[in-house]
């Protein structure tokens, strides 16, 4: 059972990171094509501005949390924990693990309630007159957030089975 789980968070995070990658080549290619055409063309693709900020940059910064938290490369201060051995070691790394999902849940929530305003306006930018929708990209931060949670509080509790980081 621990396997299973341990393997569907892991699926899961690596698909949330393998999404963000993807956008980050759709930004390049997206700008590639921005810069080509306004200087060969001289006919810029319209909104391009808009789409990188709104879409690729969120895409981007936010749903990999999950991934870099579950390989345990978020930014961490050690100067205390090598004191922490054994079963006060272990006590210090549940109370860390607690306090970050407490803090990612957190953000998850308020970022919820925001993409949850935003979607009921639907809101969005205008870009050479043309209407263009944002508000599906505030939904990139509550996921990114609730699954950094699930697995802060999934590494506190269990630690990982060997082998099994990417």
């Amino acid at each position: 059972m621990r396997y299973k789980v341990d393997r569907f968070i892991s699926v899961l995070a690596s698909s949330l990171a393998l999404v963000g990658a993807l956008a980050m080549v759709a930004m390049l290619v997206h700008i590639t094509g921005y810069v080509i055409s306004r200087h060969v063309m001289r006919t810029p693709i319209p909104a391009t501005v808009e789409i990188v900020s709104q879409y690729y940059m969120v895409l981007l910064a936010f749903l990999p949390i999950a991934w870099a938290e579950r390989r345990g490369d978020m930014i961490t201060v050690d100067i205390f924990s090598h004191f922490f051995t054994g079963r006060i070691g272990r006590i210090n790394e549940i109370f860390v693990a607690l306090i970050s999902a407490a803090a990612y849940a957190a953000l998850a929530y308020t970022t919820w309630v925001v993409a949850m305003r935003e979607f009921a306006v639907k809101s969005f930018v205008i870009s050479l007159s043309i209407a263009i929708p944002i508000w599906p990209a505030y939904f990139a931060l509550p996921i990114g957030f609730a699954l950094a949670a699930v697995v802060a509080f999934y590494r506190g509790f269990v630690s990982p089975i060997e082998g099994s980081q990417e």
